[in-house]
């Protein structure tokens, strides 16, 4: 894997203590203009409960904070500097910020990395080489700041924190953009709270898989949301959400930049390298991350997930006083892939009683416009709804906010979900977005608030599906002890040039359990002929050559020969095509094989993403690879039961598991197959490239690779 240089393991929440929960800030640039990043920042420590000094050789005193000349002439060692400077005299400050001991360091000026210049590249660098040869723990530098809202550490440039100083509440907030973090923290204008608001910037030193880190350990979070531009190294992001993991926390993922348009947009933003959305995916399922596709997402999810807990049921109530909103209830259920099961029997009865002929007493339950005459049977009717053994959570759809009405019944849904230790959701379907009751359901620990019923259903879907990934047994590690042919496969590959024959690739596969067609090296007509009645008609010809790595193309392949004339011909034809190719290719012989029955043809193979790692893919083989492009992803290795995942995430998966009455092909075997691949891509990560194993032939009873190609990462020494 090509790892990013001075690679490290993630901070703990001990490493970056003194810098997002200090007791003591300097702001060094602090200057007498209101409008200047030194005045807001020290506007947002006005609540801060610790000590605020600033540097400023020209004052002793800038609104209301007693100052300094320098750095080293602060009265106590600070837990944490805030740069406020112009890029020129960032560096000599970080410098004296290092040896004075302080520990962490913000930095605000901008015209780094991301401007892709060399000279600015190589400063940011030198930034993070002080970092490494000390315990300052830098943040930015190109960043908006961060935020502690539980000590109201404002350390930011942001204008008006320290004046509104929100709630704070479970969710921790993680962005590496400034103005996209704050977009979600501005959440708090509408009564949402946070517990933390941490930028990381151009990232010389702490990143987005630092902070994370810090989060899974501070027990003022509960649920983690992060918003990704680009990881610059997948280990060490595993590594920080597999401690998210370890704590019980869940973590929000929202990865931008999915479009290649977008992609280099992210990497002139903050000069990280968007990766592969594939890997990020399948990263995403071995950390149990919680992805969700859009920015409005980000805090909804996180903040149910922070009230919901973990669910008790695979079923979800609705419950309205409109039948269209029940049809829309519906329609969202089945279009995010929720399961609403009809109540039991106690709760149908319950409903019936309560609910008027022209309504529904079902799921959804429609209990109609009457409830305005009688508000006690939408108690009844959520109450008996919440207590049903089939439901985790009860949605409630609001199409229509009405003062006075609506903050009791926020209230009365909060009762009842504390009651029942399950969350209530609020579709906020009403365009009166902060109508009365909005902020009591923000307030509320039991009640969860979205803006769309969309929304809600989005959520509760990913809350089940990571419960069901919770259920199922860890992914392997994927540093744990090699396979047991991992030596052989080694001196196979130090032998080896770029790219391996389809001999040698088929070898290397055998080592790893890869059942493989059997072939015969041949020099001469007569010995491919000798070699096709050995093994019996029809055959295929190939030539061997590691220097011909795509065969089809350079016309060296051909199939279903039926005879010893056919065969004849076949091998004059390919080895006068290798012969005609330019540079002249080595060629070791023709390959004799049978051909073998056809089957679904199947491909899998893996590569080294320059992020993540080794990646084992899997699909559908054939011309289907091109026209469907239906395939999926996991961080190798994978052990089975991920491997039949794999197999059956595909969207032709009904082909291999028996299409309209045809025999099922031996998917089990092609787990193993998908096992071995990623096994051997896990164990040799410096050294393979690329495997190709096209086709793999599947039918009942059989998986067996047909054709393989391996590409090494290096060439040899």
């Amino acid at each position: 894997m090509n790892h990013l240089p001075h690679r490290r393991a993630v901070y703990s929440h001990g490493d970056l203590q003194r810098l997002i929960d200090p007791r003591s800030v300097a702001i060094v640039g602090l200057s007498r203009s209101e409008t200047s990043f030194g005045a807001r920042t020290a506007l947002n420590l006005r609540a801060f409960t610790g000590r605020t000094y600033g540097v400023n050789p020209n004052a002793s005193e800038l609104h209301g904070i007693p100052c300094v000349p320098t750095v080293d002439a602060l009265p106590e060692i600070v837990d944490c500097a805030v740069l406020a400077l112009p890029i020129d005299a960032v560096e000599r400050t970080v410098e004296a910020c290092a040896a004075a001991g302080i520990g962490g360091c913000v930095i605000y000026a901008s015209g780094f990395a991301e401007t892709g210049i060399a000279e600015r590249i190589a400063l940011q660098e030198r930034l993070g080489g002080i970092a490494r040869a000390s315990a300052l723990r830098i943040v930015g530098p190109n960043v908006f700041g961060l935020i502690n809202n539980i000590s109201k550490a404002g350390l930011t440039f942001s204008s008006g924190y320290g004046a509104r100083l929100p709630a704070s509440g479970p969710v921790g907030l993680v962005s590496q953009s400034g103005g996209l973090g704050q977009a979600i923290a501005q959440v708090s204008e509408r009564g949402g709270a946070y517990s933390h608001f941490l930028a990381a910037g151009n990232s010389c030193d702490v990143d987005v898989c630092d902070y994370v880190s810090y989060l899974a350990d501070d027990p003022a979070c509960t649920v983690i949301g992060c918003i990704a531009e680009g990881i610059r190294d997948g280990d060490r992001f595993i590594e920080a959400g597999e401690r998210a993991l370890a704590t019980g926390k869940p973590l929000v993922m929202y990865k931008i930049a999915t479009g290649r348009a977008a992609a280099r947009a992210a990497m002139s933003h903050t000069g990280t390298l968007a990766g592969a959305n594939a890997a990020y995916e399948a990263e995403y399922r071995r950390i149990r991350a919680v992805p969700v596709d859009n920015l409005e997402d980000v805090y909804e999810t996180a903040a149910f997930l922070a009230k919901a807990g973990r669910p008790r049921a695979a079923g979800v109530a609705a419950i309205a006083a409109s039948g269209g909103a029940c049809v829309i209830a519906l329609d969202m259920a089945e279009r995010s892939g929720v399961a609403m099961p009809p109540p039991g029997a106690a709760t149908r009865a319950v409903l019936e009683a309560n609910v008027p002929d022209f309504g529904n007493a079902s799921n959804p339950c429609d209990i109609t416009a009457q409830v305005a005459t009688n508000p006690a049977s939408y108690a009844a009717c959520a109450e008996a709804m919440l207590a049903d053994p089939g439901y985790a959570a009860l949605v409630v759809m609001a199409p229509t906010i009405i003062p006075g009405t609506t903050p009791r019944n926020v209230a009365m849904f909060a009762a009842l979900a504390e009651r029942a230790g399950k969350p209530v959701c609020i579709s906020w379907m009403s365009e009166w977005k902060d109508g009365p009751g909005a902020a009591e359901c923000e307030a509320s620990p039991h009640v969860a608030r979205f803006q769309s019923s969309e929304r809600a259903f989005r959520a509760l879907a990913r809350w089940q599906a990571r419960e069901a990934a919770l259920a199922g047994p860890p992914p392997p590690s994927r540093h744990q002890a090699a396979h047991r042919a991992a030596g052989d496969a080694r001196r196979l590959l130090l032998g080896a040039g770029p790219h391996l024959s389809e001999r040698e690739s088929k070898s290397l596969l055998a080592l790893y359990g890869v059942p493989v067609a059997p072939d015969v090296v041949v020099q001469d007509e007569a010995e491919a002929v000798a070699a096709a009645e050995t093994i019996g008609y029809p055959v295929v010809l190939k030539i061997e050559s590691a220097d011909i790595p795509h065969k089809t193309e350079a016309g060296v392949v051909r199939l279903a020969l039926a005879d010893a004339a056919s065969v004849r011909a076949a091998y004059r034809a390919i080895t006068a095509a290798a012969a005609s190719l330019r540079p002249a290719p080595r060629v070791a012989g023709v390959l004799v094989q049978p051909m073998i029955a056809a089957g679904i043809e199947i491909v899998v193979g893996a590569q080294c993403d320059p992020t993540f790692g080794p990646m084992v893919v899997a699909g559908l083989g054939g011309v289907m690879v091109e026209l469907i492009q239906d395939s999926t992803t996991e961080l190798a290795p994978v052990d089975h039961a991920q491997a039949l995942a794999m197999i059956h995430r595909l969207r032709g998966a009904a082909l291999l598991t028996g299409f309209r009455g045809s025999a099922a092909a031996d998917i089990d075997r092609l787990a193993r197959i998908i096992v071995a691949v990623s096994e051997l891509a896990a164990d040799h990560r410096d050294t393979i490239a690329e495997i190709d194993v096209n086709p793999v032939l599947c039918g009942p009873g059989r998986a067996i690779a047909v054709d393989a190609l391996i590409v090494r990462a290096t060439a040899p020494q």
